[in-house]
């Protein structure tokens, strides 16, 4: 029980005795005392009581410690707080999520401790969170419980997190908002000491916000949010993308042919390559596309310019099977920022729906309706379609180009798509809607290609107002 009924003592001395200086103090109806070896000890706790006591603070009778004391004492730390916040959003996030709170955490978590000596490997203890601590799984009984509690981790692992559990601050320490500093520093930096994308940064500072938000509004471990009051910004980092590696039209046609031609998977997933490339699709969109969202014209010669239409409604993004709730290695889910049944209709060229056909009448579909599957009719894996970029690059590009970012990944033909888009002079806002883009990601991923058109857009205005009129 707390009460403001409380009285200090002057200190007395116990002759005799190891610590002879006894501070003693009532709260309520019950006595308090404490010994010191020293007196400057004793009167520096007495000070401690007095300045609690002249600050309007309540006591806790049974402890008789003052209520932060009392509080901070009963905090658990980041490490147990962050453990039961991962098991509190497990069951209602999608998996990727799941696996973006972890990644997040698993960088946070390691800066918040009370000393840094003794540490153990920076990416073992990372790994040993994402993997272990951060991950739930059922327990015997079916309940929810963090990997490590239910499995056996490697003797590393172990090791790492009873360190961590050992030297992790408590949650109340966070009332001092400057102890953020090192978590926000490392949410901006990778582990290799560059600058993080700022899209990553700001991901991992949005789990903080979540998690600190958590923390005040719900669990009344801290009294405000200390997020706010950090006078901080992320290491300035470039998000836009770097055009000189992005292929041209000859580059990109000329790799998915050779992907084409690399045999009988590349043959498979030479219409996968299309959708990137055509039709701007993530992987995820084009490992989920069924016949049913594919409208192509008919396959006749009055038609063969005519374009058709995918009607984009569902994702499948990877994931580590550890992640969802099946074991499954990817999530079945809607599009990407958009509601569950939302839709994406997105116009597609002749040569993607010649392609489309093609491949439709030498490969069918899977029970599903799905146009790509692995051998065994699941997703196909990212592994596998990188595997075949890579030999289509060593293909097509000269040494010197090979040996440089130029089409590095797969997803370099979605950004040469889009930039396409906009080099042919479509409105902005039809190049986001048909991507899938929000306008303000749009123009941070492609300003320079966007500051080219509004110059032409320029040179056009200027030509109609010299007109006589």
């Amino acid at each position: 029980m707390l009460t403001y009924d409380v009285d200090v003592w002057s200190i007395r001395k116990r002759t005799g005795r190891a610590k002879p200086y006894e501070l003693r103090w009532r709260v309520g109806s019950r006595p308090h005392s404490k010994s010191f070896k020293l007196k400057p000890q004793a009167d520096g706790r007495r000070s401690e009581l007095l300045t609690a006591l002249r600050e309007r603070e309540q006591f806790d009778e049974d402890t008789g410690l003052p209520a932060r004391e009392l509080a901070t004492l009963n905090s658990p730390t980041w490490f147990e707080h962050c453990m039961a916040y991962v098991l509190m959003k497990w069951p209602r996030a999608a998996a990727k999520h799941r696996a973006s709170i972890a990644e997040a955490l698993s960088v946070i978590v390691p800066t918040l401790v009370t000393t840094t000596r003794g540490a153990p490997d920076p990416k073992t203890l990372r790994r040993g969170l994402y993997q272990w601590a951060f991950r739930a799984v059922k327990g015997p009984d079916g309940q929810l419980v963090a990997r490590h509690r239910a499995e056996e981790p490697p003797k590393e692992i172990r090791e790492a997190l009873a360190w961590l559990s050992g030297h992790s601050m408590k949650v109340k320490a966070l009332e001092d908002p400057a102890l953020l500093r090192p978590a926000l520093d490392a949410i901006s930096r990778r582990m290799d000491g560059e600058k993080a994308a700022e899209n990553t940064a700001r991901r991992k500072r949005m789990v903080l916000s979540n998690l600190l938000r958590y923390t005040v509004d719900e669990r009344g471990l801290l009294s405000a949010n200390p997020l706010p009051r950090v006078d901080w910004t992320p290491a300035e980092a470039e998000d836009e993308i770097d055009f000189r590696y992005v292929p041209g039209p000859a580059q990109a046609r000329a790799l998915i042919g050779a992907v084409r031609d690399s045999g009988k998977r590349g043959r498979h997933l030479t219409a996968f390559f299309g959708c990137l490339y055509f039709a701007a699709m993530r992987p995820a969109e084009i490992a989920s596309l069924k016949a049913g969202d594919c409208k192509l014209p008919p396959d006749t010669p009055e038609t063969a310019d005519h374009w058709g239409e995918l009607l984009l409604a569902e994702s499948r993004p990877e994931v580590g099977g550890g992640w969802t709730d099946d074991g499954e290695s990817y999530e079945t889910r809607g599009l990407k920022r958009r509601a569950r049944k939302a839709t994406r209709p997105v116009p597609i060229p002749p040569v993607l729906v010649r392609m489309l056909r093609e491949h439709m009448a030498d490969y069918g579909t899977a029970p599903d309706g799905r146009l790509f599957r692995a051998a065994r009719g699941g997703r196909v894996r990212s592994t596998e379609y990188c595997d075949l970029w890579d030999a289509a690059r060593v293909k097509v590009l000269s040494e010197e180009d090979a040996a440089s970012p130029l089409a590095e990944v797969p997803y370099s033909l979605r950004h040469a798509g889009v930039s396409l888009w906009i080099k042919s002079g479509v409105d902005p806002v039809e190049v986001a809607r048909r991507a899938g883009h929000s306008i303000a990601v749009l123009f941070r991923f492609y300003a320079k290609i966007l500051q080219g058109g509004q110059a032409r857009s320029n040179q056009l205005i200027a030509a109609e107002l010299s007109k006589d009129g």
